[in-house]
């Protein structure tokens, strides 16, 4: 542009030949090229599908891809189904509205992150150090010291980057402290907690008596047809799920089998193969110290050998001493200095040593000798491992002889019996993997899903269940979803109608006494035309000792109404409980105060947590937190939803405002 500015004379002349050109019979040419392109491309070449943003969520400076989206509610996932105690698909969640419901979760707690952060609310990286450093997993268990390589290793097995976990480390730490900030700063007024006292401490007055099933009737016999309407009724809860019966070969060896027998040469051979690694090699305990200078590591070697303890002669250097316990040379961080340990005496104190950072002093507190491996100390161990090699080899074998039997025509069970496989018949199991007990099977998850993936009597490939175990599988038999006959379910089903219809004879019963006291008879009256006993007390408090004694039914009611009010309420072993309130007594000050206080501490807890889910709330909507359920669908790879629904739903759904 500058360019331009300066030359004119440069400027002016291009821009005549570009209007030349456009003049021309050749621009009106390309122009039409350009038309049928578009035409016979269609869609393939939308140049704005790219623009607009492809997260799933964005809160100012943050963002969470679908990539990230997926691999977090995966672990949504593991953890739903840990808890469940069976598999869990992502269909199941999303039947249940859970990936909606941590789509919203998700989106607030960004947004308040991005907020917060703008805000000042920064830990410092030392607080994030700090707590990397005290997982455990992330140290060198020979050294004890922390491991950079170990540490990037446990994470990349968690698919997680060191990045990521000090960023959900700081995002704890913001969390936290928010919290804190907030517990600190609220009080709650003491109206609260006297409010809270004075209801608990409050007595009533009040008579009542119990309407048993005798006064109200009982139930006939029901017929036939009562009990399949009933039967109909409870259809969602009685029809019985489908179960599969699958026959599955299993190609290691029984359980009760004997093991083969290990030869001697075998043995021998493997041992003098192994017995290096099996031999304990040397170790020593040692302390050392590490100073930038070797003047500086000279002033602690003197200290040391004159008598001087690690600790004291670190202080002197400002240095802390640390301290390995039997560790072999080979596991010394520092070449060097495992050298120069291995090569001094018992408390022995070494001269300064050249260490890949600095210069070290090591004191040798404890040598334990190499301890060689014998034959006998390790036989058990010896044909155990090979036992094991041998039932893989053999498991191996047979699958590859199935293989080929199954090529050559044979069926399932012929094949089966060739290689000497064993075939056992499962369980009946519902597609959740329960078995009609309730209780969930134990079995590899690949069993489940092949004997839910056939059909009746088609049989599966050999399938790889890991860790050296492989199975093919032929489902038997397959008992479809259905409601139970009314033959099957007799006398359960007409002792469950037998009980619904006494609970509404009784209902209908309690309902026409408490109807007569409303309209103003006196309760004895009314208890002693029923047969029923009257109860009066005064005084009644709330306190678990009251409602043991007196029933849940009777505590409710009492303290439920209005003076003068009456109640019904279900009182213990199929009862109903008809009482009237005859007066509210008010808790005395002198009780209620020390509770008001203690009530106090806890009402403000559960303030502070409203408070803190409705700031969180509000940052995110200033932050302007959106996500989309569209990206959120397809990260998870659910299709679509039908042009209705997705209509009606926001292409980037804002964080709820406080």
């Amino acid at each position: 542009m500058a360019l331009l500015a300066v030359c004119p004379q440069v400027r002016c002349p291009m821009i005549s030949v570009f209007r030349n050109f456009a003049k021309s019979k050749w621009a009106v040419g390309l122009l039409v090229v350009l038309g049928l392109s578009l035409l016979v491309t269609g869609a393939q070449m939308d140049v704005f599908s790219g623009l607009g943003s492809q997260n799933v969520i964005s809160a100012g400076e943050r963002s969470v891809s679908r990539t990230q989206f997926r691999s977090d509610f995966e672990s949504v996932r593991a953890n739903v189904q840990q808890q469940a105690g069976r598999p869990v698909t992502i269909e199941d969640m999303v039947a249940e509205n859970i990936h909606v419901r941590f789509l919203e979760e998700q989106t607030q707690r960004l947004g308040f992150m991005d907020w917060a952060w703008k805000a000042g609310i920064r830990p410092g990286q030392e607080l994030v150090v700090k707590q990397i450093r005290e997982i455990p997993a992330f140290f060198n268990q020979v050294t004890g010291q922390f491991s950079q390589e170990q540490y990037e290793q446990a994470l990349a097995a968690q698919n997680m980057t060191p990045e990521r976990l000090e960023r959900d480390f700081r995002d704890q730490y913001i969390q936290t402290h928010y919290g804190s900030a907030v517990f600190a700063g609220s009080r709650m007024p003491r109206i609260y907690g006297a409010l809270l006292a004075g209801q608990a401490l409050e007595t009533r007055d009040g008579r009542w008596f119990t309407v048993t099933q005798s006064m109200a009737g009982t139930a006939g016999t029901p017929t036939d047809a009562q009990l399949t309407a009933f039967l109909n009724e409870n259809a969602a809860q009685l029809r019985r799920p489908e179960f599969r019966i699958a026959s599955v070969v299993l190609f290691n060896d029984a359980p009760n089998a004997a093991p083969p027998a290990i030869p001697e040469a075998r043995i021998q051979e493997r041992f003098e193969f192994r017995e290096a690694a099996l031999s304990k090699p040397a170790t020593r305990s040692f302390i050392t110290l590490t100073v930038p200078t070797r003047e500086a590591a000279q002033k602690i070697t003197a200290a040391l050998r004159a008598g001087q303890t690690p600790a004291q002669a670190g202080a002197a250097a400002n240095v802390q001493p640390a301290t390995q316990t039997d560790v072999p040379q080979s596991a010394v961080a520092d070449p060097a200095i495992g050298a120069a340990v291995f090569a001094l005496a018992p408390g022995a104190v070494s001269d300064p040593i050249q260490a890949r950072v600095g210069f070290a002093v090591a004191q040798l507190t404890g040598i334990t000798p190499a301890q060689s491996a014998t034959l006998e100390s390790a036989r058990e161990a010896i044909i155990q491992e090979l036992r094991e090699e041998d039932a893989k080899a053999a498991v191996f074998s047979r699958v590859e002889a199935y293989e080929k039997a199954r090529t050559e025509g044979k069926t399932l069970t012929a094949a089966a019996q060739q290689v000497g496989a064993r075939i056992v018949q499962l369980p009946p199991v519902t597609k959740e993997g329960r078995l009609p007990d309730g209780q969930p099977m134990n079995a590899p998850p690949q069993i489940l899903e092949q004997t839910y993936a056939l059909t009746k009597g088609a049989e599966s490939d050999v399938i790889d269940a890991g860790q050296g175990q492989y199975f093919a599988l032929r489902l038997d038999e397959v008992t479809p979803a259905a409601l139970p006959t009314l033959a099957d379910v007799r006398a359960p089903l007409a002792q469950e109608w037998t009980n619904r219809e006494n609970a509404r004879l009784l209902a209908a019963k309690a309902e026409q006494l408490a109807g007569q006291v409303r309209g103003g008879q006196d309760i004895a009256a009314v208890a002693a035309s029923a047969g029923a006993t009257l109860t009066n007390r005064t005084r009644v408090g709330q306190n678990p000792q009251v409602q043991q004694e007196l029933g849940q039914g009777v505590l409710q009611g009492l303290f439920g109404q209005g003076k003068g009010q009456v109640f019904s309420a279900p009182g213990a072993n199929a009862t109903f409980v008809i009482g009237r309130v005859d007066a509210v007594r008010p808790a005395a000050p002198a009780e209620a105060a020390p509770i008001a206080e203690q009530v106090r501490g806890r009402l403000a807890e559960e303030w502070v947590t409203a408070a803190v889910m409705a700031s969180i709330k509000a940052a995110a909507a200033r932050s302007r937190a959106t996500n989309d359920p569209a990206l959120a669908r397809e990260a998870l790879g659910l299709a679509p939803l039908p042009e209705g629904d997705a209509a009606a739903a926001s292409p980037a759904t804002p964080a709820p405002a406080a």
